[in-house]
Formats: structure tokens, C-alpha cells, sequence
């Protein structure tokens, strides 16, 4: 790779990973916003919050990553335009596809951070996102309880709270057990929380009393306490977590159970979520060739330059639409899927046709003219004298 090569290399791949972390940045936000709750409602702390949160990053930054790079592409061959860099090259005779190398060189490295995310990464966050979410809601106590409500959880069991307090501590807890015939207790804790271990789950109950009325008896037994266990082992869900397509790993896609339930209801997703992360490397590559197809040539006007990337932009969103479309009809059908191939193949060998052939995509005539008419018009409108 020459200086010039690393070069481009070099600012693309750091364009790319400006725009990649600014967009997942903004997209990040708006999704952990809708989990506040997590913090809110079911009073968890700000770590367990980021922790979840920050788990939907990869399923982000594989739809974002061809994105960015066509913007990256786009923002270093604009660069290379105003600073004349292109008329130089081609003059020193660097063609428009010996000019293509560099950003291939970095479009396989995006295109190995996609196939990474997409086999592997994503599918792995989703899991641990849906295991996550189990553990915390999980237990009765953070689904019934609510702060000032008597919660019935069993025909002879009735607790109440007072309130939530940060970091999962419940605060004003009283407990009425009668599920023993034989006795009824009553308990009265200023806080509590959630403790989970091997043997169970317990609410371990803080400074507080316990009164037992033992049958037979007229005056009840006081406890008072400083530390005391509540086993809540019989109140808490299974664990157990039904994994989605979303959470599959590529090679289960590729040979899921004969004896799946989610197999068995929806074969047509497995296929669909499978071709879509075959497909998820291939489209940087269809990207990177359209939008240099459209932007390489040098160019000698402003107006030909925003046509370009006006025609680049309307020529990727095109292609990702059509393959969003495909893969929701592949779900019951096997023709869009090889449809979906046949376009993005196809784009790719459209943009490298146009590359080395040298096409040059220029706006018609009468554009040109019509854009130059209106820039005189609104020059006179604010008085100004129209420049050629």
C-alpha cells in the first residue's frame, strides 16, 4: 500500500468511525429512554440501566455501519474534490479504479466488523438482554408490589410497602403471614431487599418486630429484630428464557432444531434472519461501489457534484430499502431471498462496470440550465448580481 493508499485508507477508516459513533450515539440514546423505567418503576440501579441498555449497541452498529460508510467514502472523496486532489491523481495517471483501492482495503475492514457483529456479537447481546431482563423481573416483588397497595400473593399471605427507594431498597414493609393454621404472623420492617442466592430468593427485613399468634394462646410473642430472612424462594418465576430469532447465533440459523417450537411456527423468519446476516458483510462492498461510482470521477462543476451525491445517495437508500422489502416477504416465500442477492450482486457489478469503464454520471443539460436560472432569480430578488 503506498503513502498515497494509506492516505486515503487512513481518513476514510477515521471518518467512518466518527460518523459510526456519532450516529449509534443519538440512536442509543432514544432506545435507553424508553428502559428509564428499569431505574423508575422497578428501582434498579444506573449500572443494571447502562448495562441493558448498552447490550443493543452491536444490533445498532450492524444497520449503521454500511451507512457510515458510505458517508465516510462520500465526506473523503468530496475532500479530495475541493482540494483538487483527484484532478491531480488522474492527471499523474491514477485511474478512477486504481483510486478505488484504498477505500476496498477499508470497506473489508468494515466489512469484517459486520460479519463479526452479525454471526456472533448481536445475536449475543439480544441473549443477554433477554436473560438480563428475566433475572430482574423475575421475582414477585418487583412485578406486584406497588408502593401504598396491599398485594395479596398467596390466599394467606399479604404484603404491603411504603416506598422504593434507590438501589432496590423497599422502605415501610409489612408482612401478614396466615399461612399456618396454627399461627398467624404479622411483620413490621422499616426497609428491605431482594437477596438471591443458590438456595433461593429471601426479603431480608431491617430493624423491625414480629408478632406471632400461636393458636391457643391469648397474648402474642414480640420479636424485635435487627436483620431478618423472608423467604420468598415459592414466589419467584422460573428462569427459564425462550430464545427469539433475534438471539440465534448464525450457525443455529444455519441448522436449527427439528424440534424448535419457534422453528416449527415460523420456519420463514429462520430463513429470512439467516440470509439477512449472510447478506449483512456484502452490502458495505455494494455501498462502497455505488457510492464511489457515482463520486469518483473528477469533476469541473458544483452542480455536477450534487447531482452525484444526490444520485449516490438515492441509489444506496434504494438498494436498502428494496432489501429490507425482501427480507419481509422471504419470511414466506424463498424467491425474495434470492431476488435480494440478485440486486445487491447486481449493484455491485453495475458500480465496478461504471468504475472501470469510466462513466461519469453527469446531470442533463436542462437541469443545469434550470438550476442556473433560478440562482439568477433569487439573486435578484435579494439584489445581489448573478455570477456564472
Amino acid at each position: 500500500m503506498g503513502s498515497i493508499d494509506k492516505y486515503i485508507f487512513r481518513t476514510t477508516l477515521a471518518s467512518f468511525a466518527l460518523v459510526l459513533v456519532s450516529l449509534t450515539g443519538v440512536i442509543w440514546i432514544t432506545q435507553a429512554l424508553r428502559g428509564i423505567d428499569l431505574m423508575t418503576s422497578q428501582g434498579q440501579t444506573i449500572l443494571t440501566f447502562l448495562g441493558i441498555t448498552s447490550l443493543v449497541v452491536p444490533a445498532l452498529v450492524l444497520i449503521i455501519s454500511p451507512i457510515a460508510l458510505m458517508i465516510a467514502i462520500s465526506h473523503t472523496l468530496n475532500k479530495l474534490a475541493t482540494d483538487s486532489e483527484i484532478i491531480v491523481m488522474n492527471a499523474a495517471g491514477f485511474s478512477p479504479f486504481r483510486l478505488f483501492f484504498p477505500f476496498v482495503y477499508a470497506t473489508c475492514v468494515v466489512a469484517l466488523l459486520v460479519a463479526f457483529i452479525a454471526a456472533y456479537l448481536a445475536p449475543d447481546g439480544m441473549r443477554r438482554i433477554k436473560q438480563w431482563d428475566a433475572e430482574i423481573t423475575a421475582d414477585v416483588l418487583t412485578n406486584i408490589l406497588q408502593p401504598g397497595r396491599f398485594a395479596r400473593l398467596d390466599e394467606n399471605l399479604t404484603i404491603r410497602i411504603r416506598e422504593r427507594l434507590p438501589g432496590g431498597i423497599l422502605a415501610g414493609i409489612f408482612i401478614d403471614d396466615r399461612r399456618d393454621p396454627n399461627e398467624r404472623v404479622s411483620i413490621v420492617a422499616e426497609r428491605g431487599e431482594v437477596v438471591k442466592n443458590e438456595t433461593g430468593s429471601f426479603l431480608v427485613l431491617e430493624t423491625g418486630n414480629l408478632q406471632r399468634f400461636e393458636a391457643g394462646k391469648r397474648d402474642p410473642a414480640l420479636v424485635a429484630f435487627s436483620r431478618y430472612g423472608f423467604d420468598m424462594s415459592k414466589f419467584s418465576k422460573g428462569r427459564d428464557v425462550t430464545l427469539g430469532i433475534r438471539e440465534l447465533y448464525l450457525w443455529e440459523l444455519f441448522s436449527p432444531s427439528e424440534n424448535d417450537p419457534v422453528y416449527k411456527q415460523i420456519p420463514g423468519q429462520f430463513r429470512s434472519a439467516l440470509h439477512d446476516s449472510l447478506l449483512a458483510p456484502i452490502y458495505p462492498f455494494a455501498f462502497a461501489v455505488l457510492t464511489f461510482a457515482f463520486l469518483g470521477a473528477p469533476r469541473t462543476t458544483r452542480q455536477s457534484r450534487n447531482f452525484s451525491i444526490g444520485s449516490s445517495i438515492i441509489a444506496v437508500f434504494g438498494l436498502r430499502m428494496a432489501g429490507f422489502a425482501c427480507s419481509v416477504m422471504a419470511v414466506k416465500a424463498p424467491g425474495p431471498v434470492l431476488l435480494q442477492y440478485a440486486m445487491v450482486f447486481g449493484a455491485i457489478g453495475v458500480g465496478l462496470w461504471m468504475i472501470i469503464g469510466g462513466v461519469v454520471v453527469e446531470p442533463p443539460p436542462g437541469l443545469i440550465d434550470a438550476i442556473n436560472r433560478s440562482n439568477a432569480r433569487i439573486a435578484r430578488l435579494f439584489g445581489r448580481p448573478a455570477t456564472a
